[in-house]
């Protein structure tokens, strides 16, 4: 008996092990377009052996014409793969951040919503070439090592695991093995219009590098992203067992933190006061606390996000709440320590 076209067996496989790993039921987020709609009929069918229960959520953003409509029928394309129980979610997009920004903020919160009530991981379809698309953004707009390493396929926030088994199948599986099942898939105008980044990333910039660098230039970036998060792994779990070390309730020690290499130190001092509530902390706040340490004259306190600030005081760095403009301990106020020679 013959087997199953090669592109609906590819992403069979993709889906196989991980659908295994647990018995935590899963929802698959489907949009209606390709790489989302074969991840469904993927895990649809291999469901049936895992003996895992697989059902399906579409978010409506209600941002295009016709939206309401194009979202029921993605719902009845699930529940006809055998998806259950399938949910229309509708989100309520603010317009903060840009369209995508907004929209991608709003579903990922309906569908952590909906995978907490039931239990389940969230199952998205962003493929190899949304990674590669993924690094090429994070260089270009250099917010460090973490957004070129792109993104994983298990992460857990909230409570909530987001499960992406398609990171090593191209984007062109997917579409060919919806067509090989049958399955109608929905363009959304979006993914085609210029005004976006990632678009003119994949319609210009990749097919040139592919052109000058004589192809396979997306997998190559998704290769490169996966030992970056190898080398990133290894150095925050490092970081941590410093932190362990160095940290007490009354703060870090100033010079021993300083003479750990830099990207050992700058993690100990973003986990340190991101644990202690420090909000939206970025890399300028970062670099004012690291020169407490490195670049030390006897400067004051440095302001963070939310009101707090940090001290480097009798030999140690001190994070001090809102609005307390030097620690007190013992009722006796300490003052910074002298400048090094």
């Amino acid at each position: 008996m013959a087997g199953p076209p090669r592109a609906v067996a590819v992403l069979r496989h993709a889906v196989r092990s991980g659908l295994r790993r647990s018995g935590r039921p899963v929802l698959a987020a489907c949009s209606g377009g390709a790489d989302s709609v074969a991840l469904a009929a993927a895990l649809a069918f291999e469901a049936r052996d895992a003996g895992v229960r697989v059902g399906g959520v579409t978010v409506d953003h209600g941002l295009q014409p016709g939206s309401a409509d194009r979202a029921t029928a993605t719902a009845d394309l699930l529940r006809g793969l055998g998806l259950d129980p399938v949910e229309v979610l509708r989100a309520e997009v603010r317009r903060e951040g840009g369209p995508e920004g907004a929209a991608r903020a709003a579903r990922h919160a309906v569908l952590a919503e909906a995978a907490t009530a039931a239990g389940a991981r969230v199952a998205l379809g962003h493929t190899l070439d949304d990674q590669a698309e993924t690094v090429l953004l994070g260089l270009g707009r250099g917010s460090g090592p973490r957004s070129v390493a792109g993104m994983v396929e298990h992460r857990d926030v909230g409570g909530v695991t987001w499960w992406r088994p398609l990171l090593g199948v191209r984007r062109e599986t997917a579409r060919r093995a919806c067509a090989d099942q049958g399955l109608p898939v929905w363009d959304d105008p979006w993914n085609s219009d210029p005004a976006y980044q990632r678009v003119r990333l994949r319609t210009e910039v990749l097919p040139l590098l592919e052109g000058v660098l004589g192809g396979g230039v997306a997998p190559a970036l998704a290769r490169t992203a996966a030992m970056l998060r190898e080398d990133l792994d290894a150095l925050d779990a490092l970081a941590a067992r410093e932190r362990t070390r160095l940290a007490g309730a009354d703060g870090l020690p100033a010079a021993e933190l300083a003479g750990l290499p830099a990207a050992l130190r700058r993690r100990v001092l973003r986990s340190w006061l991101s644990d202690a509530g420090v909000p939206d902390l970025q890399a300028v706040h970062l670099a004012a606390a690291d020169a407490l340490l490195t670049r030390w004259r006897g400067q004051g306190r440095v302001d963070l996000p939310g009101g707090s600030g940090v001290l480097r005081t009798s030999g140690r760095l001190v994070l001090l709440p809102p609005d307390e403009r030097s620690p007190r301990p013992g009722g006796a106020p300490h003052s910074p320590e002298e400048p090094s020679a």
